[in-house]
């Protein structure tokens, strides 16, 4: 009796390690999801993996942040203002220069994001974020860091309906911050006559005590693309599970999303 009780005892402990086993296997998987709405009906193109799922923006939320500086009137152009590095700031050498919306959303400058929060005040912040209804709204990570692998998340079903309500004018902000907005987000060519305004955002999940992961990096691309009078609106998002070495994850999203577009939204 104790050798049977002993070998169904093995037994079920060595299937519990290959669940285990298992769902590790599972959760060390890489996240993907591409989405992409029309932004007259708001009707689903296109829709495969997981995309309800929320993750830091990272610098898709400069996105926002152009709205929110433009409409406070902190941003006046797509030149003004220009603000000078200073050496407080850090950050590599690419982002060591003088710094306008235009060349901010186009190199993808965090010092000018902060600079930007940081005018704009705590307050004014979490109301902006509240009210554009942005991802899960949680601000508590702070006034120059909330939406950098901390506590604002955002899901790629969410991303779509969010730039849907600003293309569409449904945003809390003036004609003018939408179309200085619109001014200043990076333009690039696809096939069939496709023409792809977006942002990119790169950075890290967090493991269980809070540090960064390398071997799982974000890469997103967010945006809207247009063709002749139609504009349809985008996500992508990979969650790896390798470290990248060269580009950020965010630009092989991006040349990716961009190379496979025309084929994604065919016959529709």
């Amino acid at each position: 009796m104790v050798f049977r009780n002993s070998l169904l005892l093995a037994g079920l402990l060595g299937l519990a390690a290959t669940f285990l086993d298992c769902v590790s296997a599972r959760a060390a998987d890489p996240i993907r999801c591409t989405v992409i709405i029309d932004e007259q009906s708001g009707d689903t193109l296109y829709r495969e993996g997981t995309c309800d799922q929320g993750f830091y923006p990272q610098s898709t939320f400069k996105l926002p942040l152009a709205m929110m500086g433009y409409d406070a009137g902190i941003l006046t152009d797509a030149q003004n203002p220009r603000w000078k590095y200073q050496a407080k700031f850090g950050g590599p050498e690419r982002v060591k220069k003088d710094v306008d919306p235009l060349i901010w959303e186009k190199d993808s400058i965090v010092w000018y994001s902060q600079e930007l929060t940081r005018k704009l005040g705590a307050k004014a912040f979490a109301d902006y974020v509240k009210r554009f209804g942005y991802g899960n709204t949680d601000v508590s990570g702070g006034l120059m860091e909330a939406w950098l692998m901390s506590s604002l998340k955002i899901s790629a079903d969410q991303q779509v309906q969010f730039i849907r309500r600003f293309l569409t004018g449904r945003l809390p902000i003036s004609e003018n911050a939408v179309d200085m907005t619109l001014a200043v987000i990076p333009h690039f060519p696809a096939a069939d006559g496709w023409d792809i305004q977006g942002k990119t955002g790169s950075g890290w999940l967090r493991d269980k005590a809070g540090k960064t992961d390398y071997d799982r990096p974000l890469g997103w691309f967010v945006g809207w693309a247009m063709k002749d009078d139609r504009r349809v609106i985008f996500a992508r998002l990979l969650v790896d599970t390798k470290r990248y070495k060269g580009d950020p994850i965010s630009f092989v999203v991006r040349d990716g999303l961009i190379k496979d577009f025309p084929k994604l939204v065919e016959g529709f």
